[in-house]
């Protein structure tokens, strides 16, 4: 026996390192190919890496007996680089799964992360673009505006004289995602196939989407591309409420994109918008379906609406800003996730079942009335709980919580929802959030104002 499991551990981890290595050997953001020695020597060096970061915060916790703080965890995440700090971002929005200190704390690897300095900022922009820095632009702030895990954003102004605003990827980024999933893949692989009853490629399959995520950030070229057909889709729909920055493709490259700069409040910034006089629950609604019309009319849908993505102009139009994260669903896949919403909204527990079917990809057959009755157990238990139905819950147990064990539901049954699904998923979280900030008491599925697009 043992010299089977030895052997099938042998295995699994020669084809786990054979896929994970395929990953490392691809091309980076300019199209060149990087070789599996190239990233050999930057693995070992990114471990080192990791281990001087590491090892002393970890010592000094044991030794004191405690969990690090949120900070210190924050702080960490931050040293360690692109792939920690995107985690942070996962725990920023993810209130559901993580407590509130966490939530809070890791906001700030939403935008507040350590920036580059100019000099390093100035040797990116010219090596990608190929001349002086003053050959592009009349002005440029060498402070940034921004800071995040994959690039830092800086304010400048055209020689021709439009004020823009120019994302500068951080150096090495790429090497450092890939380095650092292939790592998690590997260690993910080894613990599917040593512990028993564990779904096999489940989470070794959301690591792949996660890497396939942030390798798409890095593409400037593709997100500039993105804004273009943003821009176009909001003009053939003749849309005069929301806007998109507009890409200077002559001042952009593979690792620098320049854009029209949009000066604007966030849309949680409520206060401002009174004072200037716009009605937040109209600008809300106007970006929610703008994103709606877009699930169908355009090739891909935001998939990254947190509230610095979403600004709100003088006037009251609304910016969709930071198109590096995009998905893209077919038309009748989001007839069925609307189901599956208007169903969870109604507690409508066979419909849910059917459309978790539909929206989901399974490897057998699933009992639909065993389904159904395993969802009504779930809202039976929660509705005993609280006598106000479970979606009208805004305390961090609501619509999160519920999607959550839903989820749970659909493992057992062999359902895996789709990467298109998770990412759709996130933004109806966002805007959840949103309407209870903008326009409490609002029914998102029932108000006249919500237009969802399903023709």
């Amino acid at each position: 026996m043992a010299k089977h499991i030895s052997a099938r551990v042998k295995e699994g981890v020669l084809n786990a390192a054979s896929k994970s290595f395929s990953l490392s050997a691809a091309t980076d953001t300019s199209g060149r190919r990087i070789s599996l020695a190239e990233f050999g020597v930057r693995g070992s060096w990114r471990i080192i890496q990791t281990a001087v970061a590491v090892y002393p915060r970890a010592v000094k916790w044991l030794l004191q007996r405690r969990q690090p703080t949120p900070a210190e965890l924050r702080e960490l995440f931050e040293s360690l680089g692109a792939t920690y700090i995107k985690f942070g971002q996962f725990i920023a929005s993810s209130p559901s799964i993580f407590p509130k200190e966490y939530v809070d704390e890791f906001q700030h690897c939403l935008d507040q992360t350590p920036s580059l300095p100019f000099n390093k900022i100035r040797h990116i922009v010219e090596q990608d673009l190929g001349r002086p820095l003053s050959a592009y632009f009349s002005e440029f702030d060498e402070s940034a505006l921004a800071s995040a895990s994959i690039a830092q954003v800086h304010a400048a102004k055209l020689v021709t004289g439009e004020d823009v605003v120019v994302k500068v990827q951080k150096p090495g980024v790429q090497a450092i995602l890939t380095t650092d999933m292939n790592a998690v893949y590997l260690l993910i692989r080894l613990f599917e196939l040593i512990l028993p009853n564990t779904d096999k490629d489940a989470v070794a399959g959301l690591v792949e989407e996660m890497y396939q995520s942030m390798i798409d950030e890095c593409d400037f070229v593709k997100e500039a591309g993105n804004l273009q057909q943003f821009r176009q889709f909001l003009s053939d729909s003749h849309n005069d409420v929301v806007m998109a920055p507009k890409p200077y493709t002559h001042a952009s490259g593979a690792k620098v994109l320049t854009m029209e700069r949009f000066y604007g409040v966030a849309l949680t910034n409520e206060v401002a918008m009174v004072k200037e006089g716009i009605d937040p629950a109209s600008s809300l609604f106007n970006a929610l379906n703008t994103w709606f019309a877009s699930l169908t009319q355009c090739p891909f849908f935001h998939a990254d609406l947190h509230s610095g993505n979403l600004m709100i102009m003088p006037g009251g139009k609304v910016g969709f800003i930071d198109f590096g994260m995009v998905g893209r669903i077919q038309p009748e896949a989001w007839q069925a996730i609307f189901s599956l919403f208007m169903a969870m909204s109604e507690q409508n527990y066979r419909l849910m079942a059917e459309s978790m079917i539909s929206v989901g990809v399974t490897r057998d057959k699933v009992d639909v009335h065993a389904l159904t009755v395993d969802i009504q157990s779930l809202f039976d238990g929660l509705n005993a709980l609280d006598p106000q139905r479970v979606l009208e819950d805004r305390q961090g147990e609501g619509i999160n919580a519920l999607l959550s064990e839903l989820g749970d539901i659909a493992k057992k049954y062999g359902i895996r929802f789709p990467r298109a699904f998770t990412m759709l998923l996130k933004q109806f979280l966002y805007f959840d959030r949103y309407m209870e900030m903008l326009a409490p008491g609002v029914d998102m599925f029932q108000d006249e104002r919500v237009n969802f697009y399903l023709n």
